[in-house]
């Protein structure tokens, strides 16, 4: 032990002797492993730990699918829930969850809030293996039609909005201006599916007994509660037993999926990011080993310009043992130090990554702990070993005996050495190739996506969310049609105000409903359908977005229910399934509207309007557009164009909604540039990450040609000299050595080039309108990686061509 301190001081006082060396090690490890300790903790956080839930490998989710039909999966009708829970042979329970929203009344001087909820089934909470804080939890009393309402509260709320009262249990709420009766808060820890849900109801009183006997509208989320021993294989055949059973016994038009698709409920909730988190995480491997290589480059020369100490000390007596002890210590120190500074990075990109991605599963799960510390610690020692070994395999021991007998510094530097340096060069450009391609690949699929067209004018738009209570005075059709036509006139009067509308879901919003259809005057085989985008939309929808009419008419004021059905298609409907059939006149049934099992009402085709994208990255899909006026209360979006600054309408609206009824909420004030934004808020979190690490990357390699080239000159310096005093031009001196220098960076972009081609394929399902060989990312990337070697190689080169050779003579 006493050895090793007295090592270590003597190891910190070489390393203080040249503070720039150490330095330049130490920052180089600090950001390959700083960003490397945060991706991991994201991925570690998101992906691989198990759900905060007992038995959480036994949880799992399940949708209806139909691989006949090329459906994977989609949400669970009520109807198939509630056969798959009658007759499973494969789940100790099975229930169901669904995201809601309430409103929930101000009291005693406080503000009306909206909150984020779970509608569900009695059983759910008990499966998930969750235990009151306070009270109870929902009985299967609590969870029929006509039941008195009941709640269930988050912990947070009950901190924040109720003081932690140990007396709110049998407390009423108004939710949407209905009484709740609260029953029960959740434990601190429970946060599922996120920390937005701060409210639990029962999902019975919210849906008539019918909803629990229809296969057709798809709107429920299935979460299961394997039996010990039941793998997720056998309850997914399980499942589509029971669904093909039901499928062969159903009537006429009626369309059932006869199979499903069982996971994980881990998996379930990450699978939207899982991929690219994947994908981010080997970015900052990529860069970590940039780095571990740069650092190696960096100790090889330093091995290098100590040659001759080394030789002494082998001449003396040293083992190379001793000599490599030495050679790792110091890297191990370096890296270490690297390693600490490291994790202060990781924290701060922790801090910045969940600012831009707040939106990510289990965010709030996600923090610096103990397992991302020791990740960060071990990776450091890992590179110290691989940097401090990597002058060992540069020189041998019988090269440190002849440094002795070498009386020339100009082959003081083993040539094997130089060999390796540029071995090691390769490699790290080959891999900054890889980082450049992808960092282009998503800059590119970013500006494909944020310059597609629309097919509708954004400018000085101000949109909100408009969201009805369910309460009496909202359960009638003409009810909440009055309230909207109210609303749509009161806002068009306003002063400032161009033109307004309202749409269960504006075009680059993203995607909305779809539902079944079929055209009343095209027969199509039985249990086959149209999966087609509804919207619903106010009369002036059209002309105030700048949707061009092509044929028919638009819908007008008197276009509702009570007037008959009518619809209005784009151009892609009929381009896609009616080819060159005059549509005016036809009918589309949209089959969630009628009974089961029927067609009925039928919706005149009365116009065809001009194509829009339903999210920027959304392919030109068929729309079908149904009048607003029929009585649809779900959440529609209000939209305003301005003259002027659309934001300094914000207050005005409110006090328009207030003003007609206090227990409407009012979310997502965004101007529609914003909300579109939302929508690419992801591809420019992606292409912003990856061109970082490209970015660093890039300069990592450019160190690395520099000090090469400037080592390769430091010990060709009499062999210039020679050359020049025989008459050798300065031009030549300089290509001479760029040729040098450039040779490992040429390698390696031909190694990351062939590399990118066969990796690229895997980010293929995130790219938009871009193919992953992009010809254009591949010609950019190599034209701006030589530049950039060219640019690192030629100070060394350009001083070399500067020496006076009887000076570099005299020196040798």
């Amino acid at each position: 032990m006493d050895i090793l301190f007295r090592d270590l001081r003597q190891t910190l006082r070489n390393l203080a002797r040249t503070p720039g060396f150490s330095l330049t090690v130490v920052l180089v490890m600090a950001l390959g492993i700083g960003a490397t300790a945060a991706l991991f903790t994201v991925v570690n956080s998101v992906l691989l730990k198990p759900l905060p839930l007992p038995d959480s490998d036994r949880l799992v989710r399940a949708w209806e699918a139909s691989p006949e039909h090329g459906y994977s999966h989609t949400a669970a009708a009520g109807g198939t829930w509630r056969i798959w829970h009658d007759q499973n042979r494969s789940f100790a329970q099975l229930g169901v969850a669904d995201p809601w929203e309430l409103n929930l009344a101000g009291a005693e001087g406080q503000l009306p809030e909206h909150l984020d909820a779970e509608a569900a089934t009695w059983q759910t909470l008990g499966l998930l293996g969750v235990k009151p804080a306070l009270g109870r939890f929902f009985t299967q009393a609590d969870d029929t039609w006509g039941a008195d309402k009941t709640v269930v509260l988050s912990w947070s709320l009950w901190q924040r909005r109720f003081g932690a009262d140990p007396g709110i249990v049998g407390r009423k709420l108004l939710l949407d201006t209905q009484p709740y009766t609260v029953i029960g808060v959740l434990p601190k820890w429970f946060q599922y599916p996120d920390a937005h849900t701060q409210l639990w109801i029962a999902i019975s009183p919210l849906f008539p007994p019918r909803a629990w006997d229809s296969h057709d509208s798809h709107n429920f989320t299935v979460i299961g509660r394997l039996k010990p021993g039941v793998s997720i294989a056998t309850a997914q055949e399980d499942l589509s037993r029971i669904s093909r059973l039901r499928a062969e016994q159903r009537p006429p038009n009626d369309f059932i999926d006869d199979a499903a698709h069982v996971v994980g409920l881990l998996d379930a909730d990450t699978y939207k990011v899982r991929t690219l988190l994947n994908i981010l995480f080997a970015a900052t491997g990529c860069l970590l080993l940039i780095a571990c290589l740069n650092v190696a480059n960096l100790l090889v020369a330093r091995s290098a310009s100590r040659r001759r100490e080394a030789a002494i000390r082998s001449a003396l007596g040293g083992s190379r043992g001793r000599l490599l002890r030495d050679r790792l210590l110091e890297s191990l120190v370096l890296c270490t130090a690297g390693g600490a500074f490291g994790i202060l990075i990781a924290q701060l990109a922790l801090q910045w990554l969940l600012s831009r991605r707040a939106d990510l599963p289990r965010a709030a799960s996600v923090h610096l702990d103990g397992t991302a510390i020791g990740f960060a610690l071990g990776t450091a020692l890992a590179c110290g070993l691989i940097a401090g070994l990597a002058p060992a395999f540069a020189d041998r021991h019988d090269q440190l005996l002849n440094a002795l007998q070498d009386q020339s510094r100009a082959v003081s530097g083993s040539r094997q050495s130089l060999r390796f340096r540029r071995a090691l060069l390769a490699v790290e450009v080959a891999l900054t190739v890889v980082l450049l391609v992808g960092a282009g690949l998503f800059l590119r699929s970013y500006q494909n996506m944020h310059s597609a067209e629309l097919g509708v004018s954004t400018a000085r738009t101000l949109t909100m969310g408009i969201n009805l209570p369910y309460a009496p005075q909202y359960e009638k059709e003409a009810r909440i049609t009055g309230f909207f036509e109210d609303l749509l006139t009161r806002v068009q009067a306003l002063p400032g105000v161009q033109a307004a509308g309202l749409a269960d879901r504006l075009p680059g919003q993203g995607e909305g409903t779809d539902d079944g259809e079929t055209i009343a005057e095209i027969p199509m085989p039985k249990g086959t359908m149209l999966d087609i985008q509804v919207r619903y939309v106010s009369p002036d929808f059209f002309r105030s977005l700048g949707i061009p009419l092509l044929h028919g008419r638009t819908f007008t004021a008197d276009d509702r229910l009570e007037h008959g059905r009518l619809a209005i298609v784009n151009q892609a409907f009929v381009r896609q399934y009616l080819k060159s059939r005059d549509p005016i006149g036809l009918h589309v049934n949209d089959l969630n509207t009628g009974p089961e099992g029927t067609t009925d009402p039928k919706n005149e085709i009365v116009g065809v309007v001009g194509d829009v994208r339903s999210a920027p990255a959304s392919p030109i899909e068929p729309i079908v557009y149904f009048p607003l006026w029929t009585g649809v209360r779900s959440g529609p979006t209000l939209f305003l164009r301005t003259t002027g600054d659309p934001l300094a309408m914000a207050t005005t609206v409110q006090k328009v909604v207030a003003g007609i009824d206090r227990s409407v909420a009012v979310t997502d004030l965004l101007t529609y540039d914003d909300l579109v934004g939302k929508n690419t808020a992801e591809a420019s979190f992606n292409a912003t990450l990856l061109s970082v690490f490209a970015g660093l990357s890039l300069v990592l390699a450019a160190v690395g040609l520099f000090g090469v080239l400037s080592f390769l000159v430091s010990q060709r310096t009499a062999e210039i000299g020679v050359r020049m005093a025989l008459g050798a031009q300065r031009e030549h001196v300089l290509r001479l050595l760029l040729a040098d220098g450039l040779r490992p960076a040429v390698i390696g972009l031909v190694l990351g080039i062939a590399a990118s081609a066969g990796l690229t394929r895997l980010v293929a399902s995130l790219l938009y309108g871009t193919q992953p060989l992009d010809p254009l990312v591949f010609v950019l990337v190599s034209f701006a990686l030589i530049a950039v070697a060219a640019l690192a190689c030629l100070l060394p080169a350009w001083r070399a061509s500067q020496l006076d050779p009887v000076a570099a003579l005299r020196a040798e």
